[in-house]
């Protein structure tokens, strides 16, 4: 059973189709990496396996092999889906303690248990008493996201540009902090457009996203290869006609 199966993924908002037959298998105990230009779907794929308001999907995404399409939020992440955001929210007068302790009323006093390890782990028992990644560093920011993860032990995780705004110190550390929650119970897909944070992660699966949908998969040798030829280069192996703005580009306009 794959921790995450997106199959035959469709998305549109309002009358703009973004994704158009997205296809993609994690299975437990793996880490994928997505890659893709700005403006190619992938924070669009984000959102709808999440359930963000105003995106219209067909097709299958399950986790576990339960449906999640059509649930609301709160029941896909209750399946075991985690997302990590690429710009983790500031939570003025939460503290991440507190928020810890509203997780664990719902998944069992092992979710505070599970975030002490996490947080000695991480180096964040400093930040347990302060508002929810407010005065953060942007890799103290991730790495919070990360020790949340760890907390509610899910069975599929989607990170968001992990890597975004880091210096290399901090994309190594995170990249460090996510190899070191592999497990046999969890798929990771890790979302970025650098291979940078590849240089640090074990990766098992590489996809590249143009144009609303994946159009190559391959080993770590993909990943190179396109480090080396650039995502103009797939795009003409390919046949592909050079890209214009996508739904994602519009989006990120509004």
């Amino acid at each position: 059973m794959s921790a995450l199966a997106i199959s035959g993924l469709g998305v549109r908002f309002g009358e703009l189709q973004i994704l158009d037959g997205v296809d993609l298998d994690v299975p437990f105990g793996e880490l994928h990496v997505l890659m893709g230009p700005n403006g190619s779907g992938k924070s669009t794929l984000c959102h709808a396996v999440m359930g963000r308001p105003g995106y219209f999907a067909d097709g299958s995404v399950k986790v576990d092999g339960v449906e999640l399409l059509g649930k609301p939020v709160e029941e896909r992440a209750r399946a075991g889906l985690f997302e990590g955001f690429q710009y983790p929210v500031e939570v003025p007068g939460v503290t991440l303690e507190e928020l810890i302790g509203e997780m664990a009323l719902v998944g069992g006093p092992e979710v505070g248990e599970r975030a002490a390890r996490a947080a000695s782990d991480l180096d964040l028992k400093p930040f347990l008493g302060r508002s929810v990644n407010v005065g953060l560093s942007g890799g103290e920011k991730k790495r919070s996201e990360i020790l949340q993860l760890l907390a509610l032990s899910p069975k599929a995780a989607i990170l968001d540009e992990i890597d975004s705004g880091l210096d290399v110190d901090s994309v190594r550390e995170v990249a460090e902090a996510v190899e070191g929650m592999r497990s046999e119970s969890l798929g990771v897909l890790v979302i970025t457009h650098y291979a940078r944070v590849l240089r640090y992660l074990d990766v098992d699966r590489v996809h590249v996203m143009m144009a609303g949908t994946v159009v190559r998969s391959g080993g770590r040798d993909l990943a190179d290869h396109l480090d080396s030829v650039g995502y103009e280069g797939i795009r003409k192996e390919l046949g592909m006609e050079p890209e214009e703005e996508s739904g994602d580009d519009f989006l990120k306009g509004l």
